[in-house]
């Protein structure tokens, strides 16, 4: 029996007996194993090395995607070398560490490599002292290694500038933190009685309301998910990111979170919103996989050709996805080297039928690569 008198889902005398209707999900589970089917098994018949790049390519895009989700822009090289660097992948020079990208980056990767591991509160707050390693949301004060204390207030979700604030939500208050992650976490580390990707979703969604800590909550409930996720695969290997798919359907994930934590305890509607961006996130993947085989195939062709570092990076840059028009003037910034020492190794690449000039516009004569 419900309480007729409440706004949120935690406020529910049944908290948290979350439920769903099997049924409906029944269809969209058995979507997304075939997807992950046909995508594991494009890459099981290639070396060791192109999986890597293609598991590097999906969790940089997970950490890159999850900061950015709240707010935060990470430098997309920093975190590709922080996740080369942790997992031991050759991707050539790398880009000095920064603290802020490793936080997230050790956090992601503790939840997939480590996915067996039982999780416990000491570990949330490893993970949310990496996300905060100063202390501090921008200038904010954040309480590190324990959960938050409404000092200065109810923890609330809200948009819009001062004056004009909407709350889209508030949190259980802290008082009950103790009990409530007790319990999310005795529910968390046992067997699934669900498929494995329902429960990924149901943590999702019970951590995120829950929202124990001052500020991380949804990193770290996207984190959870994908543990789950990779328990599901029975991989430690992610070649597809949620939360690059959260991103680019931020608003409706926000529009279900919202609609979901003001319902019932059935919430069928958030796992059929999950599965589906699940989904899109596995077809996703399938350009990103494109895009490693091409690069392999690119690279097999050319390896016996002696090239220069400047140009073997450049090249790689090119084939993950080099934005904009390649100038001789961008090549010598990029490589910090001379627009002399640019032009000759753009013409010695071209001269060997690696690149070829671009019929593209514009003042400058620009470049690319020759498709085979």
């Amino acid at each position: 029996m419900s309480d007729g008198n409440r706004t949120y889902i935690w406020e529910d005398r049944d908290w948290p007996d979350l439920r769903y209707d099997a049924e409906r999900l029944a269809g969209p589970l058995v979507e997304v194993a075939q997807s992950q089917g046909h995508l594991l098994g494009r890459l099981a018949d290639t070396d060791e090395a192109v999986r890597d790049q293609a598991g590097l390519a999906a969790l940089t895009s997970d950490v890159v995607k999850t900061s950015e989700i709240e707010g935060e822009l990470l430098d997309v090289g920093s975190v590709r070398s922080s996740i080369a660097r942790h997992l031991g992948v050759d991707i050539g020079a790398l880009v000095p560490a920064d603290r802020n990208v490793d936080g997230v980056v050790q956090m992601v990767l503790d939840a997939t490599v480590h996915h067996d591991t039982p999780m416990t509160a000491d570990r949330l707050f490893g993970w949310h002292a990496g996300l905060f390693p100063t202390g501090h949301s921008g200038i904010s004060r954040v309480r590190v290694g324990g959960w938050r204390t409404d000092e200065t207030g109810p923890m609330e979700v809200v948009s819009g500038g001062y004056g004009r604030q909407r709350v889209h939500f508030e949190a259980p208050p802290a008082t009950r933190l103790d009990t409530e992650m007790a319990r999310f976490l005795d529910w968390f580390n046992r067997d699934a009685t669900e498929p494995p990707i329902v429960k990924a979703g149901l943590a999702h969604l019970w951590f995120v309301t829950v929202h124990p800590f001052d500020d991380g909550n949804g990193r770290i409930a996207r984190a959870l998910g994908d543990l789950w996720l990779a328990r599901a695969d029975h991989s430690s290997l992610r070649f597809y990111s949620l939360s690059a798919q959260i991103q680019r359907d931020r608003n409706a994930y926000y529009t279900i979170l919202e609609r979901t934590q003001k319902g019932t305890l059935d919430v069928t509607d958030w796992l059929l919103w999950f599965l589906a961006a699940l989904q899109r996130a596995i077809t996703h993947a399938d350009g990103t996989v494109d895009a490693v085989l091409a690069k392999a195939r690119f690279w097999r062709r050319w390896v016996q050709t002696p090239m220069n570092a400047r140009q073997i990076a450049m090249l790689n840059r090119l084939l993950d996805g080099f934005h904009g028009n390649l100038t001789t003037r961008k090549w010598a910034i990029i490589t910090k080297s001379s627009q002399d020492s640019a032009l000759r190794d753009i013409n010695e690449l071209v001269e060997l039928g690696v690149l070829q000039r671009s019929n593209s516009g514009g003042r400058s004569t620009s470049y690319e690569l020759i498709q085979p």
